[in-house]
């Protein structure tokens, strides 16, 4: 029996179809594979923690210090900023794991005329933002056992609990407390504090610095910690700002990281952590970032906050706080892209510009987008660190 030309060509499409079908289906199926791969180990070519890794901290060892201006309204000028310290402290945590000796003493050699020729760039402990600047010798110590790094952290760290002699009121009323007379309650303390007294913990076992931190981190998170896990930037700005969120969540990754098991504050802690955690999976974008106001999906897509919420992902996945089905998946989705905003000149671009507090949501909206600003660079290399 004849089969009409007519009948051929449906026949033919119809065949067509299917096989474009099968194609629609096997894409679609490896594109949901990739997209729930929760394998933080293995990463492709151009996107390996190792090498990005390696690029940034050369990149910040070809940087001179940061440096405040003569305009800034608490820190003199010539001294090295609390952005260059999270860089720096980054570095010298992923050169350890990496086992990068050539690094690690670049590193070093960067640190010692501070001792001598650069002392002045050395900043005055007596805000957050300059007393951070110890974690950094104290690092340093840990890795090389010279204490004369030792020494000069220990300077850094005991000042934060040390009341000054011409104290204000408010300064005087939290240290009577026993908390530091730095304390302010702004978000962004809570890696600056937490990060300056874990590492003398770190570098001493002496449980002192521990208990400061924890006590202090608590403290913040019954103050200004929110029903769905965020935080204010401020009790007077009441805006989920990415970065501000982003000190918060790894100021309590790292301070759990080192909190033992049957410490009093860790449960506390852990609570506020895990409950974080979950609100940020559910504002992580489809293609995984945050936006410069974490709950509003009309923002920009800020960068350094998420490299931030990023690293305390992966480390809660590292150490089994966090369910690698959930957040591994949401972890590798973040790094994938986060490196695909690290520009040709190793520049991770659209971090937000320093921001101070302000009860307006324009005001958040509305700051530049910079490149190659530390306060980004640093938290790709602590994810770079982490996932090795």
């Amino acid at each position: 029996m004849k089969i009409s030309k007519k009948t051929s060509i449906i026949k033919a499409g119809i065949t067509f179809i299917k096989y474009v079908g099968l194609i629609l289906v096997w894409m679609l199926s490896f594109q949901y594979g990739y997209s729930q791969n929760s394998d933080l180990n293995q990463f492709p070519v151009g996107s390996q923690p190792s090498e990005i890794g390696t690029r940034l901290v050369k990149k910040f060892l070809a940087t001179p210090h940061s440096q405040y201006g003569n305009t800034h309204p608490i820190k003199p000028p010539t001294q090295i900023t609390y952005p260059d310290v999270c860089a720096w402290l980054g570095s010298l945590w992923f050169v350890q794991k990496n086992g990068n000796q050539e690094l690690a003493g670049q590193l070093e050699r960067r640190f010692q005329p501070l001792f001598n020729s650069e002392k002045t760039l050395l900043p005055v402990p007596n805000h957050v933002d300059n007393t951070v600047f110890g974690a950094v010798p104290l690092e340093l110590y840990i890795q090389t056992h010279n204490r004369e790094y030792l020494q000069l952290g220990l300077q850094y760290a005991d000042a934060q609990w040390t009341l000054p002699v011409n104290t204000k009121p408010e300064e005087k009323a939290w240290a009577d407390k026993g908390y530091s007379w730095q304390t302010r309650i702004w978000i962004d303390d809570m890696f600056m504090i937490t990060a300056i007294q874990s590492q003398a913990y770190r570098a001493t076992k002496d449980p002192k610095y521990l208990d400061r931190a924890a006590q202090e981190m608590v403290l913040y998170l019954k103050e200004i910690q929110q029903p769905n896990g965020l935080f204010f930037h401020a009790p007077t700005a009441h805006y989920f700002w990415c970065r501000g969120n982003g000190w918060m969540a790894v100021g309590m990754a790292e301070l759990l990281r080192i909190l033992p098991r049957n410490h009093p504050q860790r449960k506390t802690i852990m609570q506020a952590y895990l409950k974080m955690m979950k609100t940020l999976k559910q504002y992580q974008g489809t293609d995984g970032m945050w936006h410069q106001l974490i709950d509003d999906p009309t923002a920009w897509n800020e960068t350094s906050g998420s490299a931030m919420f990023t690293y305390a992902f992966v480390t809660g996945v590292k150490n089994g706080w966090l369910d690698k089905k959930i957040y591994g998946i949401a972890a590798r989705k973040a790094w994938l892209k986060l490196v695909t905003y690290i520009n040709v000149q190793d520049e991770l671009i659209d971090v937000c510009e320093g921001t101070n507090i302000k009860d307006d949501r324009n005001h958040y909206l509305n700051r530049k987008r910079i490149i190659g600003d530390l306060h980004g660079q640093a938290p790709v290399i602590w994810c770079a660190a982490a996932l090795l």
